[in-house]
């Protein structure tokens, strides 16, 4: 036995080829390292994203509705379903925000509205690998509640939401972003933009 091997205790678990620490709790410790955006849901985005940008000058927003069949692959509790929400995303320096109106189905979005009512909802957290991240979330006894994926141009993407609330106060959005973006359906502020140039896109939900 090495000198590193005699070091790793009883508690602690292997994955991926990497030690993952038993908490206090006995689940598997799940390190956040990367948070990258704060959403917030809200019963009228266009009114929210007016408030934010008028009142406290955070912009421009690019407008998104996510749902088929712009996401191709949707679940809820692990069982495929469909739902749809609009959403708006801005920057506030490094910091990304989303703006989340729910629109049809059953989502942690309603759920949330349902039992805290309107305000912070997330926090999302960026990933290079999202099987690999579910599998250690998995580890640490963290259940995906819903997730979507497909919603890039070369149908990439995916993002997915785990039952953090009851540990940490917050839900935990895991992010694996597409490496093109869809255009957005409209920008506010309205900025010019010369004759055949796109509208640059600032990232869709989850990310």
């Amino acid at each position: 036995m090495s000198e590193g091997e005699a070091n790793v205790s009883s508690d602690d678990r292997v994955s991926s080829g990497q030690v993952v620490s038993e908490t206090a709790g006995g689940g598997a410790a799940f390190p956040i390292t990367n948070i990258v955006q704060i959403a917030l849901i809200v019963k009228d985005l266009d009114e929210a994203v007016r408030n934010w940008h008028d009142r406290f000058g955070v912009g421009p927003w690019n407008f998104y509705t996510y749902g088929p069949p712009l996401v191709k692959r949707m679940t809820r509790h692990g069982e495929p379903c469909e739902y749809r929400m609009r959403i708006a995303l801005a920057n506030v320096g490094p910091m990304r925000i989303e703006l989340i109106q729910p629109m049809e189905g059953d989502t942690v979005y309603a759920e949330f509205v349902r039992d805290h009512g309107y305000g912070v909802h997330h926090l999302g957290v960026l990933v290079d690998d999202m099987g690999e991240a579910l599998s250690r979330a998995a580890l640490a006894g963290l259940a995906m509640t819903q997730d979507g994926a497909g919603f890039g141009p070369d149908g990439d993407g995916h993002y997915a939401y785990l039952d953090t609330e009851p540990l940490m106060g917050t839900t935990i959005e895991l992010i694996q972003r597409p490496k093109r973006r869809a255009a957005p359906e409209r920008v506010y502020p309205a900025e010019p933009v010369a004759p055949g140039e796109p509208q640059a896109p600032v990232a869709g939900p989850g990310g």
